[in-house]
């Protein structure tokens, strides 16, 4: 309890305005509520750029957010961490002992992906407490028959249904469902992960024919566009966001490995204990499944979500963490002082981190009350981040009339197409929207064409220039720099049609 309640704290201290991607689940999930309960038309396709199916995570969000605001959703997002945290503990010290699992809980509670994950409306908490669920489904049933492993199959598919990257996390389960289940079942527990594997495949087939699931899928994960990080880059900002668990995870698989007794009695114990053969592939899998998002990532060449993503494979990479840590402490607690140690330097890298991470957007709440009164449904609307307006404002606008910097196709009077940069600038020679807000760190390549389309055009004014504070990236300017932010003074332009 000290360490949910502890972890609880960390997430609870931060604070913002919405972030564009909870912003968009809100708004997409209210969409999708009023769809489903009064028949209302979809204003997009959401399921094409949703990472995740809509009628699953962004309408029980948007249910919330509707009789609790923003914070009840976050908060919803924090108490599924909090079960995250307590089924980790749970299985670890399945596999391991007591000690491991308040180990591995204590340092997955302090890291940046957690903390923040913990305070943030997306999609991102309860994909993985449903893969923290089906792996303690998979680990409580290793001396179970081989048929009870098939509980964790709808949870595990229900992961992917809520965020599809959860499925590169369905193998490291799978692979639990066997090496769990080898000492206690021996020959039988080759069984188990081919139920498994059979189970949740049935289930994405059912969920692929009888919705849009692999639709959403190709377009937000295989055919997604390359970005331009560099592997070096991803790696380093990996290192620092997930690193010292890692390394102690590994230094915890080679230790168990070597020494697979768990308790300090030096009686034999009457449980099964796994072989050396049998622990060492524990370990590995349990290792290398934290490799995964990074690895995913340098082939798409973003580190756009990352610091989520590692937070994913640090779930399993934590059991391995906590015998790392314990072996540190030793026997006794003969060393407590080199586990204090590394469990303080990972709290403070958690801390500093999720602040940054929290700061890395402006504070809306100036924009809104300043373009409120400047809104109705019957006008076209450009934003560098149309989600948060489309949210906060949705009482009086609707998300079709938000345009984004994104990418836009649009028509002139004389039935001319322009698509890209050219449709920005031939719809801000006829004046077609009604009101532009700019923060010129979106997207800063297409912020100046629209900024240069402004200049001098007789249909717009400038209405309002509100400053803000932000933290800002450092991808681009040193592939190896210690901090990955520094702080940036911005400004919101906000102009009006004349």
């Amino acid at each position: 309890m000290t360490v949910l309640a502890f972890q609880a704290m960390l997430s609870l201290r931060l604070s913002n305005t919405a972030f564009q991607d909870e912003a968009l689940h809100l708004t997409a999930g209210r969409a999708e509520l009023s769809h489903l309960l009064q028949g209302t038309p979809l204003p997009f396709n959401y399921a094409a750029y949703l990472s995740g199916s809509p009628q699953l995570y962004p309408v029980l969000a948007a249910a919330v957010d509707g009789t609790f605001g923003l914070y009840g959703a976050r908060m919803l997002s924090l108490l599924l961490m909090l079960g995250t945290t307590g089924l980790l503990y749970s299985f670890t010290r399945r596999l391991f002992n007591e000690r491991a699992g308040l180990a591995a809980a204590a340092l997955f509670s302090v890291v940046q992906s957690t903390i923040v994950m913990g305070h943030l409306a997306t999609y991102d908490a309860p994909a993985v407490f449903l893969l923290a669920l089906a792996t303690w489904i998979v680990v409580y049933t290793a001396r179970m028959p081989a048929p009870s492993v098939l509980l964790a199959a709808p949870v595990a598919a229900l992961a992917v249904g809520v965020k599809y990257a959860s499925g590169l996390y369905l193998p490291t389960v799978i692979g639990l469902a066997l090496l769990a289940a080898l000492p206690h079942r021996h020959g039988k527990a080759f069984l188990r992960p081919v139920l498994l594997a059979l189970g949740i495949g049935a289930l994405l087939a059912l969920g692929t024919y009888s919705t849009d699931l692999l639709a959403g899928v190709r377009q937000t994960m295989i055919y997604r566009e390359q970005d331009s990080d560099g592997a070096v880059f991803l790696l380093a900002q990996s290192s620092q966001w997930g690193g010292l668990t890692f390394l102690t995870a590994v230094g915890g698989a080679i230790s168990y490995a070597r020494r697979g007794r768990m308790d300090e009695s030096p009686l034999p114990s009457r449980l099964s204990r796994p072989t050396r053969l049998q622990r060492a592939l524990l370990g590995l899998l349990l290792c290398a499944t934290a490799l995964l998002a990074p690895v995913y990532q340098m082939h798409l060449g973003t580190v756009v979500s990352l610091f989520k993503h590692v937070g994913f494979g640090l779930l399993f990479a934590a059991p391995m963490a906590g015998v790392g840590l314990t072996r540190l402490v030793g026997a006794h607690f003969r060393h407590p002082h080199f586990g204090i140690a590394l469990w303080t330097v990972t709290l403070c890298l958690g801390i500093s981190q999720a602040d940054l991470r929290f700061a890395s957007w402006p504070d809306s709440s100036a924009m809104i009350r300043t373009i409120s009164s400047h809104v109705d449904r019957d006008g076209n609307y450009l934003s560098s981040t149309p989600d948060v307006p489309a949210y906060y404002l949705h009482g009086r606008t609707t998300h079709r009339q938000w345009q984004s910097v994104f990418g836009m196709e649009y028509k002139d009077r004389n039935n001319t197409g322009y698509t890209g940069d050219e449709a920005y600038r031939a719809a801000l020679r006829d004046g077609e929207f009604d009101l532009i807000v700019l923060d010129g760190i979106t997207n800063p390549r297409v912020n100046d064409i629209i900024t240069e389309g402004l200049e001098k055009n007789p249909h717009y004014r400038l209405l309002s220039n509100l400053p803000f504070r932000t933290t800002v990236s450092n991808a681009r300017s040193h592939l190896l720099r210690v901090v990955p932010f520094s702080e940036h003074n911005g400004r919101y332009q906000i102009w009006a049609k004349l």
